[in-house]
């Protein structure tokens, strides 16, 4: 990368680009008036937004239908330009004239305040109209079991593609290690199974899907994309589980991020109008260029949603819709950087100067309501948080070697374990155990080498992340230690519900040789620990058991770590190489998407 540009990974901060508003005059009061031909324009600002306000001339009266509308701000200067024509028509509902009131909010924030949960900016959103920038949102709505469903979608005003985005000082290095743009290179540089491939050389960054439609529409493509090519769910859990640590809040912040150095090179996921108005607003040195999908793509679609269920309101809300869905109002929409509701563009507007290409854009199969619930719980699930406590094996026959290996048992759980460790967060949880017999003092078989704790916190002079490789480096067996596997699954299992934190994935990781519990003085029997597991387990605050057993050639032990993973929802897995250890950690991690109902999967492995 000598001589080329580097860029950082930190985000920037941006001020997004708001198109121009109506010429205007101040008063002292705040609110501005200015003349129109036959109309008053009254513009209000107010903290969630700009109204804009259009009234009729003196034939209306004082009986009017105020029509109140909520606009995603990217789209507010095209619906209050379509507010202000329709005010000019005076078109009327009966003998009363219509007043369209327009103000703007975040699309997220309006979907949160009607759902009840998740942050929002706004308190009121008793609109009659919601133009939201995506109908992804409506079918979020419908979901749930709690929101406030604002009514039924009566059409749409412009489209905006998803494309990649880049700095156009870093198109020719990203399509030295991508290729051509595709989501399918997209998702292969967020694999987390694969961190020494094209994710150590290039940084994706994506705005966060719960708060960006273009965030969670880029989800979808590529979600889309890995299952046609026959990707799993393991492979989905890596990508979002990557993409979850490299997410910003806002386009302005992810094209400022990519305009500072670092040693990969960044790519970000936008629509085609934000990149158009961020080179046309900003006017950056090195402007970002919109790179579309070969696979193609999916678009936001800017829906009417008409939520009133007033009957004259409805009929004003219908008259209104008419102005929105004109072709004028798609003249305005192809001015201000989108696309037609048929994905038509102005080739005076999108051009290369902006970043961008009036070309056709190839399109995906819409996502039905099934896809968009599936990949948005994934995405929730996978940003919970990690608490996992891992229990290692150290009895004698770890020191054994496996059939087609020259490691030992215990060197392959070491080496596995450090690769495995590269895929948690810093601020996952995780603390280790090790077990044999009388590990502790007579009659103790497990012993805490590390508390449980964020990887990011310091113990002593390094991070529980440098401590836990310190100690998988030089673990060694104990030559005459049995295993006592059963008391040590009883005090952990113990611990773990006793301190279950609801907003983290609670799972205990055994690493074993597969026979089962081998304790010659005695404790728990195989019978008695299969009925406390399953006397304890919780479905409400589930703590989960995964069984990476190594070289488990016993049919009997074999069948009991199944019975004990099966018995909390849990899984065992039998693998034979690194690789398959390896991928034991990504499919434990890929559980979330169905935990704590993953009962029908419970106790499978990876090689039988």
């Amino acid at each position: 990368m000598g001589g080329r540009h580097r860029w950082d990974e930190q985000d920037g901060g941006y001020t997004p680009y708001t198109a121009p508003p109506q010429p205007r005059r101040r008063t002292s009061t705040g609110r501005i008036l200015a003349p129109l031909a036959g109309a008053v324009a009254l513009i209000v600002l107010a903290a969630v937004g700009a109204y804009v306000i259009v009234n009729r001339g003196e034939e209306c009266g004082d009986q009017r239908i105020a029509l109140q509308v909520i606009a995603s701000p990217d789209i507010r200067p095209v619906v209050s330009a379509a507010a202000e024509r329709f005010g000019r028509s005076q078109a009327k509902v009966g003998d009363r004239c219509v007043t369209v009131n327009v103000k703007d909010a975040d699309a997220a924030s309006v979907a949160n305040a009607l759902a009840g949960s998740g942050p929002t900016d706004i308190e009121n959103v008793d609109a009659d109209i919601w133009i939201p920038d995506s109908s992804v949102w409506v079918t979020k709505l419908k979901a749930s079991a709690t929101a406030r469903v604002p009514g039924s979608i009566a059409g749409t005003i412009a489209r905006s593609p998803v494309v990649l985005a880049a700095p156009k000082s870093a198109v020719a290095d990203l399509e030295k290690v991508l290729g051509e743009a595709s989501w399918d290179a997209i998702m292969s540089a967020t694999n987390a199974a694969n961190l020494e491939g094209r994710a150590a050389k290039v940084r994706v960054l994506t705005l966060d899907p719960t708060r960006n439609a273009a965030g969670l529409t880029a989800l979808l493509a590529g979600a889309d994309v890995l299952r046609r090519g026959g990707g799993t769910n393991a492979q989905l859990a890596g990508v979002l589980r990557r993409l979850s640590e490299s997410t910003v809040s806002t386009p302005a912040g992810l094209f400022a991020s990519m305009a500072k150095r670092s040693s990969r090179v960044p790519v970000g996921i936008a629509t085609e109008q934000a990149v158009w108005s961020y080179n046309r607003q900003r006017r950056p040195e090195d402007p970002i260029v919109a790179l579309y999908p070969k696979e193609g793509t999916l678009a936001l679609d800017y829906p009417i949603v008409i939520s009133t269920k007033d009957v004259d309101l409805r009929r004003a809300a219908e008259l209104f819709k008419q102005e929105l869905t004109s072709a004028r109002t798609g003249q305005d929409a192809q001015r201000h950087g989108f696309r037609t509701t048929s994905g038509q563009a102005d080739p005076r507007t999108l051009t290369a100067t902006h970043g961008v290409s009036a070309g056709a854009v190839r399109t995906l199969a819409e996502p039905d309501a099934g896809n968009i619930t599936q990949v948005s719980q994934a995405w929730s699930r996978l940003k919970l948080g990690f608490r996992l406590l891992s229990l290692i094996d150290v009895s004698g026959t770890m020191a054994l070697t496996p059939p087609g290996t020259n490691l030992t048992r215990m060197q392959l759980i070491a080496q596995a374990s450090i690769e495995g460790l590269k895929l948690f967060p810093d601020k996952a949880e995780i603390g280790t155990w090790i077990f044999s017999t009388h590990i502790d003092g007579q009659g103790v078989d497990y012993k805490e080498v590390i508390p449980i704790g964020p990887l990011d916190e310091k113990l002593g002079d390094v991070t529980r992340r440098e401590a836990i490789v310190r100690q998988m480096s030089t673990i060694k067996a104990w030559p005459n230690g049995d295993t006592g596997l059963n008391d040590t699954l009883a005090k952990a299992y113990a611990k773990m519900k006793a301190e279950y934190e609801p907003d983290k994935v609670n799972t205990i990781l055994v690493f074993t040789d597969g026979i089962g519990n081998d304790d010659p003085d005695g404790g728990i029997s195989n019978e008695e620990i299969l009925r406390l597991l399953r006397r304890e387990f919780d479905p409400a605050q589930p703590v989960s058991i995964l069984i990476v057993a190594l070289g488990a050639d016993d049919p009997a032990g074999r069948k009991q770590m199944r019975a004990i993973a099966a018995a909390t929802g849990g899984a065992a897995y039998f693998p034979r190489t690194p690789l398959e250890i390896r991928k034991v950690f990504l499919d434990g991690i890929s559980r979330r998407l169905c935990a704590p109902d993953c009962e029908s999967r419970a106790g499978t492995s990876t090689t039988r």
